[in-house]
């Protein structure tokens, strides 16, 4: 094996891992709120997400063309770049799990590659302007709209029907249900273009085409095993951290995010569906006019405005490591699996899952933090 496909191969399998940790850092996007109201059983779930996040994977690729052609130019590119950048986004999205925040895996992966491009590149080898029209517009607007959307349709549920009624409880199994589609469409596309852009760049695939076959259903189905394994820590803060869920906010919340992730998944807009989501969850928690918990938001603002530096932060140095040749991508891997090691083991020390996931509106993470049942580890 040449060192030019090794490398490639080892960027392909990073890629599929961080594809893994999107799928359980956004598990919670789409799942949440029927969690919280019991629409739906947490295994359940998680495994309905699942299936349709593949399905959905494998719809569009209009998302995908936009990150292997449009927000870095593929031919500065290089495989230990894209290495980079995917190691920044992996231990960003580890990080924010770890205290349970829904911070945008799209956008530590945007910031990642940004990063690890402008250290070896500089600015020619970003798309300034797709960046701006295709990541950060978007990103502002999209969050904004969903969360207007879910409060009227709350607020017009609370007043015109009977909020009572099971049928936004079932409705909410097919709203629920059709967000874990449109997340499919929109971040399962993510890791499909970053592999896209590997191979275009390695010349093993021609500029401006799109994904091929097996890297759609590798992608989709890193995406769907990731979120089968539930990533409960975030499902607590969307379901019970930003305000107390029924089933018609429930239903309204999730009806917004789904339209506004498939319109941009549609326009090929690089969209957070965690940004949208949470903005549809705060909106119907306006709407319902019941106590929304500001300090939660805010933690949750402050990693929405900091994950794009901080991924593209990690990035530029794992990339400047790379850059030294083959030792110093040994390092890189090195230095990603000896911190995924230590999240794990302190995730580990207060552990959040299917059992307890809805038993307190705080994700513990050190000692004497709160816990499951609202308990001092």
């Amino acid at each position: 094996m040449s060192s030019t496909l090794l490398i490639v191969v080892i960027v392909v399998v990073t890629a599929l891992a961080f594809d893994f940790t999107n799928g359980f850092h956004d598990s919670a996007n789409a799942m949440a709120t029927s969690v919280a109201t019991g629409a739906l059983k947490p295994r359940v779930a998680v495994m309905i997400a699942a299936v349709l996040n593949v399905i959905g994977a494998c719809l569009s690729t209009e998302v995908a063309k936009t990150i292997s052609g449009g927000i870095v130019n593929d031919h500065l590119v290089t495989a230990p770049m894209v290495l980079a950048g995917l190691i920044g986004a992996i231990i960003w999205n580890l990080a924010t799990w770890l205290f349970g925040l829904p911070s945008s895996s799209s956008h530590a992966l945007f910031g990642g590659l940004i990063g690890a491009v402008l250290v070896e590149a500089g600015m020619s080898g970003i798309n300034a302007g797709k960046v701006m029209s295709k990541i950060i517009l978007p990103a502002l607007v999209a969050p904004f709209v969903a969360g207007v959307a879910a409060l009227f349709a709350t607020w017009l549920a609370y007043r015109i029907t009977d909020h009572s009624s099971p049928i936004f409880l079932n409705g909410q199994r097919v709203s629920a249900s059709m967000v874990a589609l449109a997340h499919g469409t929109s971040d399962g596309q993510k890791t499909m273009g970053v592999i896209t852009l590997i191979l275009i760049s390695a010349g093993y695939q021609v500029s401006g085409t799109g994904p091929e076959w097996w890297v759609i259903l590798a992608a989709g189905c890193a995406i769907g095993l990731g979120t089968y394994s539930g990533g409960w820590r975030i499902m607590r803060t969307m379901g019970k951290g930003l305000c107390d869920i029924e089933s018609p906010q429930g239903f309204a919340a999730e009806t917004a995010s789904t339209a506004a992730i498939l319109a941009s998944s549609h326009l090929g807009f690089a969209l957070s569906t965690t940004h949208v989501c949470s903005g549809s969850i705060l909106g119907s928690g306006i709407g319902r006019r019941t106590e929304v918990r500001w300090a939660t938001a805010g933690k949750m603002v402050i990693a929405w405005l900091v994950t794009l530096p901080a991924a593209a932060l990690v990035g530029a140095v794992t990339s400047a490591i790379a850059g030294v040749g083959a030792w110093g991508v040994i390092v890189d891997l090195a230095l990603l699996a000896i911190m995924a090691a230590l999240i794990v083991r302190q995730a580990n020390q207060h552990k959040v899952d299917h059992r307890n996931v809805n038993d307190s509106t705080q994700v513990g993470v050190r000692k004497g933090s709160a816990v499951a049942g609202g308990t001092a580890a």
